[in-house]
């Protein structure tokens, strides 16, 4: 347990930065996951879908959730799926 009232503080904010963390981090897996799926099924709203989880990971790099070169591995091989062979 924290013992000087700016480690409580600290602690009290590394509680909530984590909380919002896991929110996005979540968003993020549920997005690509979804995405995945319509460009599997082939659905009109692939496309749609997979905008939508770009828009997402770009978020979270922005706030520091996502490395980026992760971001950009993960955009590279949805617009990948995405393109017609």
């Amino acid at each position: 347990m924290a013992n000087t009232r700016s480690a409580i503080k600290t602690a009290r904010q590394s509680e909530r930065r984590r909380h919002r963390n896991r929110a996005v981090r979540s968003k993020v897996r549920s997005t690509v996951k979804t995405a995945r799926a319509a460009l599997v099924e082939k659905t009109a709203a692939a496309a749609e879908s997979v905008a939508e989880a770009i828009r997402v990971l770009d978020k979270a790099v922005t706030k520091g959730i996502v490395h980026k070169n992760t971001a950009a591995r993960k955009k590279s091989r949805l617009m990948k799926q995405l393109a017609p062979r």
